[in-house]
């Protein structure tokens, strides 16, 4: 169930129980500009009281929780969704919906995304400047995921100009990925204490097969420029598409409870500790994702898939194969 209530916050804040028992604040804030609406979840006493929620009792923006934020792809399906609910590996999760009139992270469309600048600037400064003021977290254990065009955005945009200001952090880049399209800010900083991790499947989308191996080739280079050896990339950064699902269908199914099955493992995969076992992605995987980059950088595909978005619904589809 979901109410609406006013608050100090905004206007028309919206409450609702989060999977695992916690709270989900559901609001809009201007940031630079640009209208950005965000789903917070975290149990209740770690809101902070202006925010709202019933039961917040946090009195100070330093909490003990990470941060896991979300950005959605083409459509805003997973934003909806918010797959990354749960508290996981003491992480709390953040997603944050494109503000484009057709929610595409980075606006544009295909591996054209004009806005990335200006959209990766706000995703920074919302975690850095308008989280603190709703929830206590942990704001040197800040990480991401990018679903299809939001790791677009996250590659291409925000890794590059933004990272800098999360050190240590990781990134979980699901169905999609670029090269660096601006100015990389400090890589021999970043690159050694960033892990990344691409996921995608065999029959992933044609606009999409070549440019997540650029993406890989690019940032392993990155890391080579800044002193890496190739087993301390290896640890650093890993790659996987070994399901036979198409598009997002990491569990060899439907994009939803694909999308679904990486955020049920983020932690597995990508923070310290993690195993790299994904329970319940598709054949012919065997759970295990976490190959090194090196000499991995050429994935193989099998075919591919068109796409189209249904807007009314915020989800992409795939109409049909093509060779």
């Amino acid at each position: 169930m979901d109410t609406r209530l006013s608050s100090s916050m905004g206007a028309n804040v919206g409450i609702s129980a989060a999977s695992d028992g916690g709270m989900i604040l559901d609001d809009t804030v201007n940031v630079n500009g640009l209208p950005i609406r965000f789903r917070i979840a975290a149990p209740a006493d770690q809101f902070m009281a202006a925010s709202g929620v019933p039961g917040a009792a946090a009195t100070s923006p330093n909490g003990t929780l990470g941060a896991n934020v979300l950005l959605h792809g083409d459509g805003g399906q997973s934003f909806f969704d918010f797959p990354n609910q749960a508290v996981q590996a003491n992480t709390m999760g953040v997603a944050l919906l494109a503000p484009d009139p057709n929610l595409f992270w980075g606006g544009g469309s295909g591996l054209q995304r004009t806005d990335g600048v200006a959209h990766a600037q706000a995703v920074n400064d919302f975690v850095q400047n308008e989280l603190p003021q709703r929830v206590a977290f942990n704001s040197s254990n800040v990480v991401f995921t990018g679903v299809s065009g939001g790791s677009l955005l996250m590659s291409g945009f925000f890794i590059p100009a933004q990272m800098q200001n999360f050190p240590n952090s990781a990134v979980l880049l699901n169905c999609g990925g670029m090269p660096p399209q601006v100015d990389f800010q400090n890589a021999a900083a970043v690159m050694p204490q960033t892990t990344i991790h691409f996921q995608s499947t065999q029959s992933e989308l044609k606009l999409l097969q070549g440019s997540i191996p650029q993406a890989i080739t690019a940032y392993e280079q990155l890391a080579s420029d800044s002193g890496l050896t190739a087993d301390q990339i290896n640890a650093l950064q890993t790659v996987d598409n070994s399901p036979q699902g198409g598009h997002c269908e990491f569990d060899g199914q439907d994009f939803v409870s694909g999308v679904q099955v990486m955020a049920n493992s983020f932690s597995n995969v990508v923070q310290p500790g993690g195993d790299g076992v994904v329970t319940g992605i598709g054949a012919p995987s065997n759970g295990q994702v976490k190959t090194g980059v090196v000499g991995n950088e050429n994935l193989q595909f099998v075919g591919g898939q068109r796409r189209s978005v249904i807007p009314i619904e915020k989800r992409w589809v795939v109409p049909h194969d093509v060779p």
